[in-house]
């Protein structure tokens, strides 16, 4: 289980993320939405899980076989459509190094193996409750 602890005060949009180990981010809005673009807004934080988690994925696979792949660039694209009842994830990869074509479709398949794609890809249930301080 992950669990992470976040926090908002009075300053409009500025979120205090922490997690167990110690780690803290800010999260905000864009200026244009009222806040002060301090950090990654939420929907920019969830492209980033899953651009991290399929970075780390790919590195820990190529490592493994002892393949020569010297770098992963990841772009990541989330769109909701208009209606909001559907929400698209692109997902574009560039890998770097001496790699064959075999390779380099294993790697497209790895990607999709990431904990974080799984979980966005499977039901999720979402339940909220009031924490007791």
């Amino acid at each position: 289980m992950t669990k992470i602890k976040a926090g908002i005060a009075k300053e409009l949009y500025r979120i205090e993320i922490k997690s167990p180990s110690g780690n803290t981010l800010i999260a905000d809005e864009p200026l244009d939405s009222g806040g002060k673009d301090l950090g990654f807004s939420p929907k920019e934080l969830l492209a980033s899980a899953l651009a991290a988690c399929t970075a780390a994925t790919l590195r820990m696979y190529a490592d493994h076989k002892k393949w020569d792949l010297q770098e992963v660039k990841l772009e990541i694209e989330l769109e909701q459509n208009d209606t909001k009842t559907k929400t698209s994830i692109n997902r574009k990869l560039l890998f770097i190094g001496n790699l064959t074509e075999e390779q380099r479709t294993r790697l497209l398949a790895v990607a999709n193996a990431c904990p974080v794609h799984k979980i966005l890809t499977n039901p999720i249930e979402i339940s909220s409750s009031e924490l007791k301080s």
